[in-house]
């Protein structure tokens, strides 16, 4: 995360919030060959454990189960061009929002994995309304549990949060607002309103 404490995010319930909208991210972990990531969507299964799968080919699926991980969440981020701070030398920098969950990680029992997809799947679903909700019972039966094979479910139990919100709050109000503008222009809507709440006081620390 980014060493100045001006962009520092601690909120350990807006963290988890961040992290159940964008629902996916990167897990880390070391393995006898060097650091691997594997690239997953993950479901809160409780307010300090998450939910996720890999594919039994996965490089990190054999050296997983009991280690130390980090699962990183990446929001919003862009460029954010000096002219539009209306201040004289300044430098190109780049705006983002970011959080580090790390934990152990265990691989759940066969038997567990079914309600873990169903959770996923429910957790992503239930966004796409009016649409039906897809559940496994559309898929002919037995294809499930013989695809599931292919897969194994794990949980990491989050033991420490760490967040970054980088958005323009070491500046003075006024260039904090001409970047969000020049944002707003260069057709990032997303990351110009996140600034704008650091001009309300909404940003979270």
């Amino acid at each position: 995360m980014h060493p100045d404490p001006t962009f520092g995010w601690r909120d350990q319930q807006a963290l988890r919030a961040f992290v159940g909208v964008q629902r996916f991210g990167m897990l880390f972990a070391q393995t006898p060959d060097g650091p691997a990531v594997a690239h997953i969507p993950v479901v809160w299964l409780d307010d300090r454990r998450i939910g996720f799968h890999l594919s039994r080919g996965n490089r990190l699926a054999k050296h997983v189960d009991g280690a130390r991980a980090l699962f990183v969440v990446n929001g919003p981020h862009a460029y954010v061009s000096p002219d539009w701070y209306g201040l004289a030398d300044q430098v190109p920098t780049w705006n983002y929002v970011a959080a580090e969950l790390e934990g152990d990680v265990r691989a759940l029992p066969a038997d567990a994995l079914p309600d873990l997809i169903d959770a996923l799947s429910l957790d992503s679903e239930t966004r796409l309304a009016p649409k039906p909700v897809w559940t496994r019972d559309k898929m002919t039966p037995g294809l499930f549990d013989r695809m599931a094979g292919a897969i194994i479910g794990y949980e990491m139990q989050v033991t420490d949060w760490r967040g970054t919100r980088k958005l323009g709050q070491n500046k003075v109000p006024a260039a904090r607002s001409g970047a969000a503008d020049g944002m707003a222009a260069a057709g990032d809507g997303a990351m110009a309103a996140l600034m704008r709440e650091t001009l309300t006081g909404a940003d979270a620390v």
